[in-house]
């Protein structure tokens, strides 16, 4: 018998992949993704199925916003190791992104199966539940969370953003100052209060509290078009453009910016113009709260009453549209 015998000098590869692995994790670290992404497909030439490599490039890739090829590269992870709950966890988030929500829910079930007490999984599971509008199961999830992190302000302002959605305008407030008061740093909070205040009708106040948001992250394309929004419904039409436009700017892929472009046409007499912007929103995120309202609006406007109301229902469904107002617009018997 022929025996097998072992090198006696060099590295080994388990240790030559574990110091690409740790070099790169050391340039993620000092923001030298390409760097990183080197190493990481230098150990991927040593042994194609280094799940911890195919992991760290999903990473990589979901941080530059690239969520198909990340979404790829947790797949193959998990393919190389099946019960790599890391990934499965990175997948679900990717696939977040991706607007695929319940192969997301598929993956955060499984992390939490095996890892009962994750607060960061029962977050993440809110978070899908809410884009589904499946609140109360939404709000289930979050509590489970805070009740394992407590002092998460980010946590908190989930629960009081699901229970904004909910039109549960005191219990959303109540849970926001709770997030304030955890980190009053936590910019989100001013912006969620604002809103409720928008829905309230009480514009100077929201205006104030989107001021505090700016203040403490003055380029986020979310709080400056949620300022113009305040200005189309204080008829200060230019103003809101301005506002609106510098958020598209800033990121071109905000649907709610969209949305709000598709109002000033609809408020400047430009219908055709309108209902582009409002399908484009539509298309990019079917959750933006009321662009089915402003859809059938346009509709009407456009002189098609049956489309129009198609949208209007839509709007209807999802209680953003009382049944008067329903009746006012589409003569409803």
């Amino acid at each position: 018998m022929i025996g097998i015998l072992a090198m006696g000098c060099g590295d080994s590869t388990e240790t030559r992949l574990q110091r690409f692995l740790l070099q790169s994790n050391d340039l993620v670290k000092n923001q030298k993704q390409g760097q990183a992404e080197y190493y990481l497909r230098e150990a991927l030439k040593l042994d194609s199925c280094f799940a911890d490599a195919w992991n760290n490039l999903g990473t990589i890739y979901f941080n530059q916003q690239k969520y198909p090829e990340a979404l790829e590269y947790y797949n193959n992870a998990i393919s190389c190791r099946p019960n790599y709950l890391n990934a499965y966890f990175n997948r679900a988030n990717a696939a977040y992104e991706l607007k695929e929500y319940y192969s997301a829910l598929k993956d955060i079930e499984r992390v939490l199966k095996n890892k009962p007490d994750t607060a960061v999984a029962y977050f993440s599971q809110g978070l899908i539940y809410s884009r589904l509008r499946e609140f109360d199961r939404s709000l289930e999830s979050f509590h489970k969370a805070m009740n394992l992190d407590r002092g998460n302000a980010e946590i908190w302002v989930n629960i009081g953003t699901v229970h904004y959605y909910k039109k549960q305008f005191d219990s959303a407030r109540v849970t926001l100052e709770k997030a304030m008061k955890l980190d009053p740093m936590e910019s989100h909070v001013y912006n969620a209060l604002a809103m409720i205040e928008i829905e309230q009708g009480h514009y100077d106040e929201a205006g104030k509290l989107l001021a505090k948001a700016l203040e403490l992250k003055p380029d986020d394309a979310y709080y400056i078009n949620n300022r113009g929004y305040i200005s189309l419904l204080t008829k200060d039409i230019e103003k809101a453009k301005e506002d609106i436009d510098q958020s598209i700017s800033v990121d071109p892929y905000n649907g709610w910016a969209y949305r709000n472009k598709g109002i000033y046409y609809l408020e400047t007499g430009q219908v055709e113009d309108a209902i582009r912007l409002l399908k484009q929103a539509e298309e990019m995120d079917p959750f933006i709260e009321k662009v089915y309202v402003y859809l059938g609006d346009a509709y009407i406007k456009q002189g098609n009453k049956k489309l129009g109301c198609e949208y209007l229902q839509k709007a209807f469904q999802q209680n953003e549209l009382n049944q008067d107002e329903l009746k006012e617009r589409c003569s409803v018997k």
